[in-house]
């Protein structure tokens, strides 16, 4: 997946998880808007370095997105919807020979980001990005998600009712050890990726190649539940 636009600036405040305020290149103060309402409170350091996409819609109130930071030299793509976009290219290869491919798929009561069909199997996906990174160890979630809960729950009884199931993990990086749920933040999701695990759901993460305009998933990252 790829971007048109880009433009560097420096990171100054972020008064609320919707909004950013930085300044370009050229030394204008720009109100841009985020892209991504997790906390990112390691990623956006004021003074910073950050990239942002500039909409070609010039009736927008925000002319701008912050779409990724420099963290020291690593490059994250902090997009929330850049996971989705990009696991979308990569789903056709990893289940190869799939029939049937959809996004967005109401499936009973619930919406997954995915569902796919390959001979008699039928899969639901759900994917959630990562940040979250230290010293090369990536976690999740970065703040306390009911949603996040509710769609391993989700992917649990899909199992039970003979629907195979995946939880993908987009690390939104390049260069990581490992993935662990972040149980500072909310050790019930570890227990629910445990549950998940021995209800037969695929746990699955991967890093990605992010430059300043593109992110592309890449390589398998083990997953540490114990």
């Amino acid at each position: 997946m790829t971007y048109s636009n880009i433009e560097r600036a420096v990171f100054l405040s972020r008064p609320n998880r919707f909004i950013a305020y930085c300044r370009l290149a050229g030394g204008e103060e720009i109100r841009c808007h985020v892209k991504n309402t997790g906390r990112c409170r390691e990623l956006l350091v004021p003074g910073c370095t950050v990239l942002l996409e500039k909409s070609q819609n010039p009736n927008r109130s925000t002319l701008y997105d912050l779409i990724a930071v420099y963290k020291g030299e690593r490059l994250i793509n902090m997009d929330s919807t850049a996971p989705n976009r990009a696991a979308a290219e990569l789903l056709p290869q990893l289940y190869e020979g799939c029939t049937f491919f959809r996004s967005e798929y109401q499936w009973g009561d619930s919406r997954f980001d995915f569902y796919l069909e390959r001979g008699d199997e039928r899969r639901l996906i759900e994917v959630k990005g990562v940040t979250l990174e230290a010293d090369g160890h990536t976690r999740f979630p970065d703040a306390p998600t009911l949603r996040g809960l509710k769609h391993v729950e989700e992917l649990i009884a899909a199992r039970g009712q003979g629907i195979a199931a995946t939880l993908l993990f987009v690390i939104q990086m390049k260069g990581v050890v490992d993935f662990s749920p972040n149980d500072e933040t909310q050790p019930a999701f570890r227990e629910a990726l445990c549950r998940a695990r021995e209800a037969g759901v695929e746990l699955i993460a991967y890093d990605c190649t992010v430059t300043e305009n593109s992110m592309t998933i890449r390589s398998p990252v083990p997953i540490l539940l114990q």
